[in-house]
């Protein structure tokens, strides 16, 4: 089989694609011939060295999958060769076989392409925990969305009107804008490119604070963290909650005294760590998803599709932040 890997450290550049002997699914596995396999701000990170997550080298990027069941591994029920289903295995998407664990597997409707199924998981599921569970979104609540026009803030901008608030997207250019209202956006605001000094930090937070009214936003749902981060939380409501979910911006540091001030939550969402912690509550929330998807309320955004030889250029425009909705490789 082919597989694009990462033999050291480094950016996309130093992936190449490998022949690789077919792996063999052992007990409580599945052999997975992979179609689709998303691209995620994790790909950046992980052939870095730089994610939580550091896998013995070689190994192929991709952890979001859609394929076809080819062979089922001792003790395995439920599947059979055939089967389409899509997966979250962290890393060796972008190979043409993949081994998982057969309990991680999610059937994927025939109805649904690969392409489309690939790219639902991480993006949705990470957004429906963070709103539902860590930042309790109510109907007729305010939302605040940062990079709202990637994978995973068009989900949340989604999820955020099927739950009935009121959303504002913000997002770094015009045509991301488009992207966020057409997705359901109640308003869409363009905010500069950072880093920013005292005085460009200050601008944004009145840019944010203007955005969600004087009420303040509810919940702030942030996927960019670095100089971003404490703009957004000065726009924050009485109470409200902060959900940290990613920092392709940088690392920040947040002021304390700030939810001391407005009495508010700053909430950590690790989808991955939730999901293999409480799977029954994981499994509802994959359930809701299907049902939204099907009443078309929501629906993956795939603004691009790679060959594979080509996915190193897919992980390249993840990293430079040119992406809307999610770019997905495809191994047909």
């Amino acid at each position: 089989m082919k597989a694009l890997l990462s033999h050291d450290p480094g950016g996309p550049e130093t992936l190449r694609v490998t022949e690789l002997p077919d792996p063999v699914p052992g007990p409580g596995e599945l052999l997975v011939r992979v179609r689709a396999a998303a691209v995620n701000y994790p790909d950046v990170l992980i052939i870095e060295d730089k994610y939580q997550f550091k896998p013995p080298r070689p190994f192929a990027p991709g952890g979001e999958i859609g394929g076809e069941v080819e062979a089922v591994g001792e003790g395995v029920e439920g599947w059979k060769a055939g089967d389409r289903l899509i997966a979250v295995p962290g890393w060796g998407g972008f190979s043409e076989k993949v081994v998982i664990a057969a309990k991680t597997g999610i059937p994927l409707p025939a109805e649904r392409s690969f392409v489309d199924g690939a790219a639902l998981l991480l993006t949705y599921a990470t957004s429906i925990h963070a709103l539902y569970d860590r930042g309790r979104l109510q109907a007729g609540q305010t939302l605040l969305v940062l990079g709202a026009a990637g994978g995973v803030g068009l989900a949340a901008v989604e999820l955020g009107k099927a739950r009935g608030a009121r959303v504002i997207a913000a997002v770094s250019s015009e045509e991301k804008a488009a992207a966020a209202r057409q997705a359901g956006a109640d308003e869409a605001i363009v905010y500069p490119r950072g880093p920013f000094d005292k005085d460009g930090q200050k601008a944004l937070a009145t840019l944010f604070k203007e955005a969600v009214g004087p009420g303040g936003a509810d919940v702030i749902y942030d996927p960019v963290g670095g100089d971003y981060a404490e703009p957004a939380l000065r726009a924050i409501a009485w109470e409200g909650r902060y959900l940290v979910v990613g920092f392709p911006a940088g690392i920040p540091k947040l002021p304390l005294n700030l939810t001391l001030l407005k009495s508010c939550d700053v909430c950590g969402v690790f989808w991955g760590a939730f999901a293999a912690r409480d799977p029954k509550a994981n499994a509802a929330h994959v359930a809701e998803l299907f049902r939204l998807w099907d009443e078309g309320k929501i629906r993956p955004h795939v603004s691009a599709t790679y060959p594979l030889e080509r996915g190193g250029e897919a992980i390249a425009a993840m990293a430079a932040r040119q992406v809307i909705g999610k770019l997905v490789v495809t191994l047909d």
